[in-house]
């Protein structure tokens, strides 16, 4: 059940009957766009309120429409964005092979039973398939996208099937990993497959089950290739289903892909979702979505570098040491430890995709920094996210305010054409972002000048 945000106690049945109006009222509210998050909410020090209290939980979603005819996002200036594959099943992650060809996961979520049961339940899968997830079975499968030459209209391979919604996926040698929603899994791989057929290998388990809350199992891997790095998300908002079924969760973990091996590598990350390399520091970088029903305003999702051993505050305290008081018991010893997160990203916005720039060969702003790709608000009356930004970065930290990439994926009515979710930086320099409602993966690129 939901909980109020004060006392940590279970709604009285005669409220609990009233819930699902929240999704009505919502889903009628206003906005036709997202609206720009105040900038108070970026940058290394946002402004931290306080909790706002309602009975009813605040369901403003986006209705999935997806995309029509040529329709698509709007790019920044001097920027060009086409479609680089089409009719694709809820496309959530993108992986480049060293030759080229782009891996795409067609995931969705798995069976989880016991995530919220009850009236609770019911409105959850409404509200998600609204929201464009949920409405089929996940696609369970890696599609291959081999470009001919000219950066359009790629031959399309199945590449890998019968999964378990796979998101993160690395190369390491000859090796192949994947990370299903319950298990970290290899396959051999040489350079230029574009089927494999063979069944994948258990590595490890990762965790799943019944409830399986946060079940996107993001990876990559170590530049020396001896480890794997896998972001595990909470098994709820905040802890509401007991500490107990959080075992191991809300953290990113450090794995030995020889022996399977594993260890908590940082904890306190309520969903550590895209995984990404900072160059010059070396530091591994995540982007983090942080919990929901403290207001439009609390708190922040954020991106940060990831310190080993360093404990992040999920779920006794939100960045850093700002207490939530709905958690119970409370544990004041784990919320003097925790760690202040690099660089906030605006609440709810839902920000999934991390991408370092690398190689990209779009302008000057868009160079040495993160993409981020914002899936965008549900639990907000003013809707964030719904687009990709960048982050500048300067001597291995950000470096200013957000500049945005791609906007406009929500129409005139407030629908969504499209959400965006994995990032990725093709053989060519451009920007590959999947959109997991939308189908599509959209190719960004500098625009030319006319001669």
């Amino acid at each position: 059940m939901f909980k109020s945000a004060d006392a940590g106690n279970q709604w009285p049945d005669t409220k609990q009957r009233f819930w699902p109006l929240a999704v009505v009222l919502a889903g009628s509210m206003g906005t036709a766009s997202a609206q720009q998050t105040p900038a108070s909410e970026f940058g290394p020090s946002p402004v931290i309120g306080e909790p706002e209290k309602s009975l009813l939980t605040t369901l403003h979603t986006a209705k999935a429409v997806g995309w029509s005819g040529e329709a698509h996002p709007t790019a920044a200036h001097g920027l060009r964005v086409v479609a680089y594959a089409r009719d694709l099943e809820h496309p959530r992650w993108l992986y480049v092979l060293p030759n080229g060809d782009v891996l795409v996961a067609e995931s969705d979520a798995p069976p989880k039973p016991d995530d919220g049961k009850g009236i609770k339940s019911k409105v959850q899968k409404l509200v998600m398939k609204r929201a464009g997830s949920g409405a089929h079975p996940s696609a369970n499968r890696i599609t291959l996208l081999r470009d001919m030459g000219d950066g359009n209209a790629p031959e399309r391979h199945v590449f890998l099937q019968g999964l378990n919604s796979p998101i993160g996926m690395a190369l390491i040698g000859n090796k192949f990993y994947v990370a299903d929603s319950d298990a970290l899994l290899s396959v051999a791989y040489r350079t230029g497959d574009a089927e494999i057929r063979t069944q994948p290998a258990q590595v490890t388990m990762l965790p799943g089950g019944t409830i399986n809350h946060h079940w996107t199992k993001s990876l990559i891997a170590s530049r020396d290739g001896r480890k794997l790095y896998v972001g595990v998300g909470s098994n709820s908002n905040a802890a509401e289903n007991g500490l107990a079924a959080e075992a191991e969760r809300a953290s990113v973990w450090e794995i030995d892909p020889a022996t399977g091996s594993h260890r908590i590598f940082a904890s306190g990350l309520r969903n550590p979702v895209g995984l990404a390399w900072e160059p010059r520091s070396g530091a591994l970088w995540v982007a983090v979505n942080e919990r929901d029903e403290l207001g439009d305003h609390l708190p922040p999702d954020y991106m940060t570098s990831v310190r080993d051993g360093a404990f992040y505050g999920w779920p006794y305290s939100y960045y850093g040491q700002h207490v939530d008081a709905r958690v119970k018991p409370q544990d004041p010893d784990m919320v003097a430890r925790a760690v202040s997160p690099d660089y906030a990203l605006g609440a709810h916005t839902a920000s999934l995709g991390l991408c370092w720039s690398g190689e990209v060969t779009l302008p000057a702003p868009f160079k040495s920094g993160m993409f981020v790709g914002q899936h965008g608000s549900w639990n907000r009356k003013v809707r964030s996210g719904y687009k990709v930004i960048f982050v500048p970065f300067a001597d291995g930290k950000p470096a200013g305010q957000p500049l945005d990439v791609l906007t406009g994926f929500l129409d005139s009515r407030g629908h969504a054409m499209g959400r965006p979710v994995g990032l990725a930086v093709d053989k060519h320099g451009a920007l590959l972002v999947a959109d997991d409602v939308g189908g599509v993966i959209w190719r960004v690129t500098e625009m030319k000048k006319p001669l």
